[in-house]
C-alpha cells in the first residue's frame, strides 16, 4: 500500500490560513475585541508578507498569534461555520476527483497542512481522506495562548512529518505521491518518489517543468 500526501491551501481549496484567522477574529463574541484583533493583524501585515515569502514556519507562528485569548470552547463551537466559510465553499471542483482517484488506486490519502487540525478533520471527512496532519493551538486555562504546539506544520517540517508517517505505516517513500501548489513545499515534494504540482506558483511551475513533474490545474 502506498500513500498520497496533499497540501491543502491553494492545492485542494482556494482559501488560505489568513481566511481562517480573519474569520475567527471577525466573529469574536465581543465586537470591540474583534476590531482590536483585526487592527493588530493589519499592523502586522508587512511582517506577515515577508515571512510568507521567506519562512513559512515563521508566517504560521505570527499569524496564529491572532488567536491569543480566544476561548477553546468558542473555537470549537464555531468550527462548523468556520469550515463552511473558510474551506468547504472554496473546495476546487476537481479536488474530489483527484482524491477519489487516489483512493480508487488503493492509496492512503493524507492531508498535510498548516491549517488548524479541527478544521482539517472536517475537510478530511468531506473529501474522504484517511488521515490529516495539521497545526494545533496551545491551550492554557481554556484559552488559546497564540502559540502553536510543536512540530509546526510548515516548510521542511512537512517533509519530516511525511517521512515519519510513511515509516510508521509501512509506506515506501519512493512509491508515494505528493501534491502541492507552493514553492515553499519543495521539501515535501522532494521527499516522495512521485511528486506532482497543482495550480503551482511561478517558481514551482518552473521547477516542475525542469524536473518534468506532472502539472495539474484545478478550478
Amino acid at each position: 500500500m502506498t500513500a498520497s500526501y496533499f497540501d491543502v491551501d491553494g492545492t485542494l481549496v482556494s482559501s488560505n490560513l489568513m481566511h481562517t484567522a480573519v474569520w475567527y477574529m471577525a466573529n469574536d463574541i465581543n465586537p470591540l475585541r474583534s476590531a482590536k484583533q483585526l487592527g493588530r493583524l493589519l499592523l502586522r501585515a508587512p511582517q506577515l508578507l515577508v515571512a510568507e515569502l521567506t519562512d513559512r514556519r515563521a508566517f504560521n507562528e505570527l499569524l496564529f498569534e491572532a488567536f491569543r485569548g480566544t476561548p477553546e470552547d468558542r473555537l470549537h463551537v464555531l468550527a462548523d461555520e468556520a469550515f463552511e466559510w473558510c474551506m468547504r465553499s472554496n473546495i476546487y471542483d476537481g479536488a474530489r476527483d483527484i482524491v477519489s482517484r487516489a483512493k480508487d488506486l488503493g492509496h492512503e490519502v493524507v492531508f498535510v497542512s498548516g491549517a488548524l487540525d479541527f478544521l482539517l478533520a472536517r475537510l478530511a471527512t468531506e473529501l474522504g481522506a484517511d488521515h490529516y496532519v495539521g497545526n494545533r493551538l496551545e491551550i492554557h486555562d481554556g484559552q488559546a495562548t497564540g502559540k502553536l504546539l510543536r512540530p509546526v506544520v510548515a516548510g521542511p517540517n512537512k517533509s519530516r512529518l511525511i517521512a515519519n508517517h510513511a515509516r510508521d505505516n509501512g509506506h515506501e517513500l519512493a512509491e508515494c505521491f505528493g501534491y502541492s501548489d507552493s514553492y515553499s513545499d519543495v521539501p515535501m515534494l522532494s521527499v516522495v518518489g512521485r511528486p506532482a504540482v497543482i495550480n503551482p506558483d511561478p517558481k514551482l511551475l518552473r521547477l516542475a517543468r525542469t524536473y518534468q513533474w506532472p502539472i495539474i490545474e484545478l478550478t
